[in-house]
Parts: structure tokens; C-alpha cells; sequence
């Protein structure tokens, strides 16, 4: 799971995704190509799941979104 910085700058954000979209690419060619199930890569969360989903995100987290922001005054 790779999430990106907690910020505004979807510039930023674009380009973490974009890293972690290169490193996962290169670890699959390099050390996993041989195992069929390493199709995965889980980064996003509600705030920012449509750039990682354009980032190549197959599995994001978007718990806010469905269920509403945490209460932690409970």
C-alpha cells in the first residue's frame, strides 16, 4: 500500500504515484516476473484515489468516502 503525502499539491501527489508506479514495474521485471499474482498495486485514498487510478492503482482505499470522516471524540 503506498499513499502520498498529506498535501494539496496534486503535482506532488501525481508524482509520488508515479514513483511508486516505476518501483513497482521494476521490481516485478527484475526479481517477481515469473509469478503471475504480483499484479497488485494498492496506492490512494479518498482524497486522492482518481490520480492514483491514473497512476496505474489497481486497489485503493477510499474508507472516508464510504463511511464519513473518523470521530475521535467518541
Amino acid at each position: 500500500m503506498g499513499m502520498a503525502s498529506f498535501v494539496d499539491d496534486t503535482y506532488q501527489v501525481r508524482g509520488e504515484f508515479e514513483t511508486l508506479k516505476r518501483v513497482f514495474d521494476k521490481v516485478r521485471e527484475k526479481y517477481i516476473s515469473t509469478l503471475p499474482n504480483f499484479t497488485e498495486l494498492s496506492m490512494g485514498m479518498s482524497g486522492d484515489y482518481k490520480i492514483a487510478v491514473e497512476c496505474g492503482s489497481t486497489m485503493v482505499r477510499i474508507g472516508t468516502t464510504i463511511f464519513g470522516a473518523r470521530d475521535y471524540n467518541k
